[in-house]
C-alpha cells in the first residue's frame, strides 16, 4: 500500500471511530513509515495513533521524528520509558533524542541508566551534534593485530551476534589507539593461521572526531564506505560511524537546503499549531517587509521621471526579476559547490570571472530582445536602450553577488542557504530599480 493511500485510511478510520483497521495497518508498517505517518496528520489523529502503539515501538519510532513531533510525544513520557528505550536503540540515536530534552530530564534519564550505557553516552553528548562525534556509535568491535584469524573468528561465534552495518572489524592496540581495519570479507577468506596484522588495511579512511558531519558525508561518499572508526587527536579509538547515519545527514541537508530559502526550520512541525507557526514565520516575513520598504524607498526617489514617463512602471519588475532569477542561479551553484568541498579561495577568483562572462552574454542576448519589444510596444526606441543597458547592468551585479555572497556569509557565520536567498532579492531589487530608473531619468532629462 502506498503512502498516501495508508495516510487516507488512517484519516477515515479516525473519522469514522472505528480503529481496528488503523490498529492492523500499524502492525505491518516498519518504524520509519510510521514516523512518517504521525508527522503527516493533524495533532489529534496522531495522538489517537500514538496510543495504538505499545512501549517498544514507541521507543523505536522516537529516533525517527522530528524535534518538533518529537518533543510532543517524548512530554508525555515518564522517564523510565525514556530510559528503557536505550535498549531498543543505538547509542547516537538516543543521544540524539536526550539533546531534544530539557537538561532536567535528560540527566534524571543519564542517572536511570547502568554505568557502561550512561558512560557510552556521555561520550557521544560530549560532543556537538553536527560533528563526526555527534554521529558516532559506539558498538565497535575491536581485535589486536597479533591475534590469528582463527582466534577472531573463535571470538566472533563466542558473541553470536554483530554490530548493525558491521563490514570490518577495527585493530587497535594495546593503548587503543587505531591501527587499521579488517575487513569482514577477507577475515571469511584469509588463511585461519596468519596474523591480523598480515591481513589488516593499514591505510582505510579514518574520521576525525571534530569532523563536521558535512565533511564526514562527503568523505563516505567519495570512499564509497559503509562504516569508518572515529578517532581523537592522539590517535585513540572513540567509536564509529555508519552509513545510516550519513544517510540522514545528507537526507537533513537537503530538507535544510530546500526551507532555508523560505526562512523555515528543519524541524518545524507540518502540522504546529497556529500561533507557533505564526510566530516562527514572522521573523523572516519581517526581514522582508524591510527590504521591499528598501526597494521602495529607492523607487520614490524617481517619482517624478515614472509619472513622466509612465511605462517605467510597467517594465521596472523586468529588470528586477531578471537579475533576481540569474543571480539565485549562481548563488544556487556556489552554495551547492562549497557544501561538496568544490569551491575554495583558490578557485572562486575562476568561478566569479566565469559568472561575469556569463552574465554579459545572456544579458546582451536578452536585453536586445527586451530592448527591442519596449521600443515597439511603447513607440519609444530610448526606452528600449534604457532598459536594455540596465539589466546587462544588473545581470552583472547579480552574478558578482552571487558568486561572493556565501563566502561572506560564510566568513560571518550566517548560513549561506538561509540568509543568501533575502541578501541576494534586496540587491538585485534595489540595483535593478536604481540603475533603470536613474538611466530613464539621465535620458529623458
Amino acid at each position: 500500500m502506498r503512502f498516501q493511500e495508508q495516510l487516507s485510511e488512517v484519516i477515515r478510520s479516525y473519522g469514522s471511530g472505528s480503529l481496528d483497521e488503523t490498529r492492523v495497518l500499524l502492525e505491518s508498517l516498519r518504524p520509519p513509515e510510521i514516523a512518517n505517518l504521525l508527522e503527516s496528520t493533524p495533532p489529534k489523529v496522531r495522538q489517537v495513533i500514538w496510543r495504538l502503539l505499545d512501549e517498544e515501538e514507541e521507543n523505536k519510532i522516537l529516533q525517527h521524528l522530528h524535534e518538533d513531533v518529537l518533543n510532543e510525544f517524548v512530554e508525555s513520557m515518564k522517564t523510565e520509558q525514556l530510559a528503557a528505550a536505550a535498549d531498543d536503540l543505538d547509542t547516537d540515536d538516543f543521544a540524539d533524542i536526550l539533546q531534544q530534552l530539557p537538561r532536567t530530564i535528560s540527566d534524571e534519564v543519564l542517572a536511570m541508566l547502568d554505568a557502561s550505557d550512561r558512560a557510552r553516552l556521555e561520550a557521544v553528548l560530549s560532543y556537538p551534534e553536527d560533528t563526526a562525534g555527534g554521529l558516532m556509535n559506539t558498538d565497535t568491535i575491536t581485535v589486536r593485530p597479533r591475534h590469528a584469524i582463527e582466534i577472531v573468528l573463535r571470538y566472533l561465534r563466542l558473541r553470536k551476534e554483530l554490530p548493525r552495518t558491521t563490514d570490518a572489524l577495527i585493530v587497535v592496540n594495546s593503548r587503543e589507539e587505531y591501527v587499521g581495519l579488517l575487513p569482514v570479507a577477507k577475515l571469511l577468506t584469509a588463511d585461519p593461521s596468519v596474523t591480523v596484522r598480515e591481513v589488516m588495511d593499514s591505510e582505510a579512511e579514518v574520521i576525525a572526531v571534530d569532523l563536521p558531519d558535512t565533511d564526514v558525508a562527503r568523505i563516505f561518499s567519495e570512499h564509497d564506505l559503509i562504516s569508518a572508526p572515529v578517532v581523537d587527536a592522539a590517535g585513540k579509538l572513540l567509536g564509529r560511524i555508519t552509513i545510516d547515519d550519513v544517510v540522514d545527514v545528507i537526507i537533513e541537508d537537503a530538507d535544510e537546503a530546500v526551507l532555508a530559502r523560505a526562512g523555515l526550520d528543519l524541524e518545524e512541525d507540518t502540522f504546529a499549531p497556529i500561533l507557533k507557526s505564526a510566530r516562527r514565520r514572522a521573523v523572516w516575513l519581517s526581514i522582508n517587509l524591510a527590504t521591499a520598504f528598501l526597494a521602495a524607498a529607492v523607487i520614490n526617489i524617481f517619482e517624478e521621471t515614472i509619472a513622466k514617463v509612465v511605462a517605467l512602471a510597467v517594465l521596472m519588475p523586468i529588470v528586477a526579476s531578471m537579475g533576481g532569477i540569474a543571480g539565485t542561479q549562481t548563488l544556487t551553484l556556489v552554495i551547492r559547490g562549497i557544501a561538496v568541498g568544490q569551491i575554495g579561495r583558490a578557485n572562486l577568483p575562476y568561478l566569479v570571472n566565469r559568472e561575469f562572462v556569463v552574465a554579459i552574454l545572456n544579458g546582451l542576448l536578452l536585453a536586445s530582445l527586451v530592448a527591442v519589444v519596449a521600443a515597439i510596444a511603447f513607440d519609444d526606441v530610448i526606452l528600449g536602450g534604457v532598459i536594455a543597458l540596465a539589466m546587462i547592468i544588473n545581470l552583472m551585479v547579480a552574478a558578482i553577488s552571487g558568486s561572493l555572497l556565501p563566502s561572506i556569509l560564510v566568513a560571518m557565520r550566517i548560513d549561506p542557504a538561509i540568509a543568501g536567498g533575502v541578501v541576494l532579492t534586496t540587491i538585485t531589487d534595489v540595483t535593478g530599480f536604481f540603475v533603470f530608473l536613474g538611466l530613464a531619468t539621465w535620458a529623458y532629462a
